[in-house]
């Protein structure tokens, strides 16, 4: 089993990563704390997974709130449902909350963790590649609204992230290829060398090679609690995590919650992210075609949809957390490996790309 720690001080906390831990109890009691446990999940992962969790919780008071799968029910409305279990069946605050599902299910539990009775314990369990790469770990928890991706939400950290692969297995090949979108984004805004391995192992990723997994989920778990440690509340380097979410989120906002999912918004916003760096003369053509190239692998999208242009972006963009004053601030890559927040484009350059 590979483990690794998030150093935060007194919020330090394990990372876990191997198959069949959802299978090991010992690891769940060792972060639970109290008696009572309230599980989070959707109605894609409960029929597969939540049966094999709970059969590992038998030493303690267990319930569950099963939601709907997709990013649309990361909502105010499902955290009130949330709420309202919680307080319906009496949970106090020795209740740890385990978040049993992707990304939605991860940042909608942490957030629910966070604010019920001004804070309580919780667990992710990650079993996509995007959370397990990347969502599950930092703190970052949130809900939806309308006019914004995670604009409502808390920097709130786990007691633990148990990931165990062998949920992949079971992920579909969408799904799992949208995870992958991140995991590129860790060689492109910082490691060169992880970029070249990942552009060595596009057959061993997709065949779910057990060994070749693992490798690459710590390595992506590492880069980010490495940066994170450093940046908690992302005031510094952290924002550079968020390449290519600034025009990923204005398109999931933009043409709805789910009609494309995270990874695949993600995907096209790195590519727009590089084609700003060589209208700007910070990368050659050559590198932004080698970025394609790798996501192309993964089947992923390359265009914005036909619906967007600049103003359907702009709208959106202006919302963007990383904004001071009203000044647009962009992630983007001087190099394979490297990447800088930028304040200084012009208007007219991002009319062109978009």
């Amino acid at each position: 089993m590979a483990t690794l720690n998030l150093d935060l001080g007194s919020r330090s906390y394990p990372i876990y990563i191997d198959t069949g831990l959802l299978e090991t109890s010992s690891l769940f009691e060792t972060h639970i704390r109290g008696k009572r446990v309230c599980v989070v999940t959707n109605d894609v992962v409960a029929p597969l997974y939540l049966d094999k969790l709970k059969s590992q919780l038998t030493s303690f008071n267990v319930d569950e709130v099963i939601l709907p799968d997709g990013e649309a029910e990361k909502s105010l409305a499902n955290f009130e449902k949330i709420m309202t279990h919680l307080l319906a069946n009496e949970h106090g605050r020795d209740t740890s909350l385990i978040a049993l599902g992707g990304g939605v299910i991860g940042d909608i539990t942490g957030f629910a963790a966070a604010c019920y009775q001004r804070g309580i314990d919780f667990i992710q369990v990650p079993t996509t590649v995007l959370s397990q790469v990347d969502s599950s770990v930092g703190g970052k928890t949130a809900v939806n609204h309308p006019l914004g991706k995670n604009m409502i939400g808390a920097f709130y950290q786990p007691k633990a992230v148990i990931i165990d692969i062998d949920t992949l297995k079971t992920l579909p090949e969408r799904e799992f290829n949208a995870g992958i979108a991140e995991v590129i984004k860790y060689g492109i805004l910082g490691d060169k060398s992880f970029f070249e391995w990942l552009e060595t192992h596009i057959e061993d990723i997709k065949a779910n090679d057990e060994k070749i997994l693992t490798y690459m989920i710590q390595k992506c778990c590492q880069c980010k609690a490495d940066i994170v440690a450093a940046d908690e509340t992302e005031s510094g380097v952290r924002a550079l995590l968020n390449l290519g979410h600034t025009f990923g989120h204005a398109i999931e906002a933009e043409q709805g919650y789910g009609k494309w999912l995270h990874g695949e918004a993600v995907a096209t916003g790195m590519v727009l992210a590089a084609k700003l760096a060589v209208a700007m003369d910070l990368i050659e053509v050559s590198d932004l075609c080698r970025i394609e190239k790798l996501l192309k692998a993964f089947d992923l999208p390359l265009v914005a949809p036909e619906n967007m242009g600049f103003d359907e972006f702009i709208k959106h963009m202006k919302r963007d957390k990383k904004n001071i004053a009203g000044q647009l601030r962009f992630i983007v890559p001087t190099a394979i490996g490297q990447s800088e927040m930028r304040s200084d484009i012009m208007q007219e350059t991002l009319q062109q790309i978009l």
